[in-house]
């Protein structure tokens, strides 16, 4: 198939867009600073501003009238969200606005970036989306979501309902987490599913589904550990999507109760998708009653190469910074590590499936961790060494978050 873009439309775009910078009021101009302390580089690191200190220093403000440069003066991709409760914002004023979102990067020893925003005097047209999640019900009820780097995607009611006699109705039954490796940075989610089940296990240039699940925590499922034993949930029951890209996709999976060792517990999971980033953001808030507290285990499967594809697969603890690190070798599609980072971690343990992060947990508290992957065919991590540095580092990035500072005017 041959795909026609319009010179024309492009040119008409560009000149828009410019016309829309040319029309900010650099009277009216709030001057974000971003500093830290690594000598690493930092790249895609999301910043997030209160809307209401934008709408201090830039008054009635529209969210789709803005222009965000960088020190160089390129224009950013930014996004306002708006989380408000249902009916908190009947006239859609503004009120419920939560932050502006952008991202900026710093190169290794660039320690301080500066950046604009400004009133457009137009509206702004939408920019590429690099994050995305959805529900999938053509496909037993599966949520999928990605970012430009990859994709991810959990499993449903549906599928974990019984297949009815004679049928020949797929039944998984987990609360683990998939990865789909990708090799685009556009998004997948909706071609694979579109292409069907058969083709997405294939590469065919974009990518490969060739991590295993099964009954396994997958790539950062969680349970609760009693010391010898993991208790799990069922697949999720219901989930609500709170933001959706372009910087930032943020949703919910809720999971329904679960007995561990005599205490019902159940999970909400909010998840924080970044454009450009190899982790994503997890908090898990466990309810349950009776002990004060429970401990939390984060999992990796202990085989997840698909069809017994591995040749080797390690692990790695890092206690100083609650990293579990898995590096797979494979006969072919080439190799690809896993991740996750859980900053409160008391311990590591292990049960015949899983490699288990274990941090404690009250009720009602959420737990926060990162679940990251990469792929050697689809990222610039080509050995078990560089994938390693790079957990490094985004474990040292969590512990030394980016300092912001904000002033009006010019």
């Amino acid at each position: 198939m041959t795909t026609r873009i319009s010179l024309t439309a492009i040119a008409s775009a560009s000149l828009f867009t410019l016309g829309v910078i040319g029309a900010a009021n650099a009277a009216e101009r709030l001057t974000v600073t971003v500093s830290h302390t690594l000598d690493i580089a930092r790249p895609a690191e999301t910043i997030a501003i209160p809307w209401a200190k934008v709408n201090e220093a830039l008054p009635q403000a529209l969210n789709q009238q803005l222009v965000v440069k960088d020190a160089a003066g390129r224009v950013l991709p930014y996004q306002v969200t708006n989380i408000a409760p249902t009916g908190k914002d009947p006239k859609m004023t503004g009120a419920a606005y939560g932050e502006l979102l952008f991202q900026v990067g710093f190169k290794p020893g660039e320690k301080r970036t500066v950046v604009t925003i400004e009133k457009a005097g137009a509206t702004v047209p939408p920019f590429p989306a690099k994050t995305y999640a959805r529900y999938v019900q053509e496909r037993l009820d599966d949520f999928a979501w990605e970012n430009d780097k990859l994709a991810h995607r959990t499993y449903g009611p549906a599928l974990g309902a019984p297949a009815p006699a004679g049928s020949d109705k797929e039944v998984l039954v987990t609360s683990g987490l998939d990865i789909w490796f990708k090799r685009v940075p556009y998004p997948v989610v909706d071609r694979w599913y579109n292409k069907g089940h058969d083709h997405y296990h294939v590469d065919q240039g974009e990518g490969i589904d060739m991590y295993n699940v099964g009954p396994t925590r997958g790539a950062g499922g969680t349970g609760i550990w009693d010391g010898q034993k993991l208790y799990v949930g069922t697949n999720y029951k219901s989930w609500k999507i709170l933001a959706n890209g372009p910087v930032r996709t943020v949703f919910e999976l809720h999971y329904d109760g679960w007995d561990a060792a005599g205490t019902k517990v159940s999970e909400v999971k909010r998840f924080t998708v970044d454009a450009g980033r190899y982790f994503d953001r997890i908090d898990s808030t466990f309810t349950f009653s009776g002990p004060a507290s429970l401990n939390a285990a984060v999992g990796l499967n202990k085989r997840p190469s698909d069809k017994g594809q591995e040749v080797k697969v390690d692990f790695s603890e890092n206690k100083s910074d609650g990293s579990l690190v898995q590096w797979v070798t494979q006969r072919s599609f080439g190799d690809f590590g896993v991740a996750v980072i859980v900053p409160t971690a008391a311990s590591f343990a292990a049960d015949e499936r899983n490699g288990l992060v274990i941090a404690p947990v009250a009720s009602g508290q959420p737990l926060s961790y990162h679940v990251g992957a990469a792929w050697t065919r689809g990222s610039p991590f080509s050995t078990q060494r560089e994938w390693q540095r790079h957990v490094a580092e985004e474990a040292a990035r969590l512990r030394a978050p980016v300092a912001i500072s904000l002033s009006k005017g010019n």
